[in-house]
């Protein structure tokens, strides 16, 4: 293993991860061939196959599970090094590991922008994902802080709120209901719904209120992408439910949010880590920065 570079186990490991050439080297910005050159220089190094493939599945082999434990464990150390280092360094250098849900991109760079100019010398790594792998991620121990909107069940975490993330009813400008004051739950019922895809947080919020009135919505369309919904809403299919950060910056023109009872949901954003994780210096000034600013940084238009 003397001639196996890092270079090499970080692209096993993103391949393992994701069960996916093609997937790991969109992750790593690589091309599909330079994943598969390095896979097959360090299956050569090892002496024995480290992938199986079943159809379109990738599997580990044996020898291939040794290894992975044996990557996470190198950068286990690497990070603790750098932990080591950041902290002797104080906050003139380092860099923070941040993955996000997907919702959060819409205010999380107005987070970061004034902790990078208070901090110079912090380099940031965000990654944006869903909510399934968001909580690979964070099994994996891939990163530094995570900003989720739904805690993951059965995983051991620690995590606090820091902001409010309300689920407003938007709808077109022109909307019959955009005028009306305390719309009843029960008149939504009429509408056609416009939906995240199932298991979405959002989803999920919205399908436990309604299930508790006992009103059942029609669903129109399913979309995976607030973007997606926001221009199906604009273009009169329908209504939807969505985080007013989404709508922040929006043409109020195109959407407007109506005033609807048992509404906003009332959710909130939280700053993530496994627990008994050891936060590196940079990690604890963000974490900090998080729950003392965000109000103030991340402010919602009215």
């Amino acid at each position: 293993m003397k001639h196996a570079t890092l270079h090499q186990l970080k692209v096993f490991e993103a391949v393992a991860r994701v069960g996916s050439f093609t997937r790991a080297a969109e992750e790593l910005f690589l091309t599909q061939p330079t994943v598969s050159m390095q896979v097959k220089q360090l299956t050569k190094t090892v002496g024995l196959p480290l992938f199986e493939q079943v159809g379109k599945r990738l599997y580990l082999t044996d020898a291939g599970r040794e290894l992975l434990t044996t990557c996470r464990e190198v950068f286990d150390r690497l990070s603790q090094f750098e932990m080591t280092i950041a902290d002797l360094k104080g906050l003139k250098q380092g860099r923070l590991r941040l993955a996000v849900i997907t919702t959060a991109k819409y205010f999380v760079p107005r987070l970061l922008g004034p902790f990078c100019l208070r901090y110079p010398g912090i380099d940031i790594s965000l990654q944006v994902t869903n909510h399934e792998r968001i909580q690979a991620r964070l099994s994996d121990n891939l990163d530094d802080l995570y900003i989720l909107s739904q805690l993951p069940e059965h995983m051991d975490v620690t995590c606090h709120p820091f902001l409010e993330n309300p689920l407003v009813v938007l709808a077109p400008h022109d909307h019959p209901l955009a005028l009306e004051k305390n719309i009843p739950l029960k008149r939504l019922a009429q509408e056609p719904f416009i939906m995240r895809e199932p298991g979405s947080g959002t989803r999920s919020s919205v399908q436990k209120l309604f299930d508790e009135h006992g009103i059942s919505v029609k669903v129109r369309l399913d979309l995976g992408s607030n973007e997606a919904i926001k221009q199906a809403i604009a273009g009169g299919l329908g209504i939807s439910v969505l985080s007013r950060h989404t709508v922040g910056l929006e043409n109020s023109s195109q959407l407007t949010i109506l005033d609807v009872e048992s509404f906003p949901i009332r959710r909130y954003w939280y700053i993530v880590y496994p627990a008994g994780k050891q936060l590196s210096v940079v990690a604890r000034t963000f974490f900090e920065y998080l729950l003392d600013e965000a109000q103030q940084v991340a402010r919602i238009d009215s």
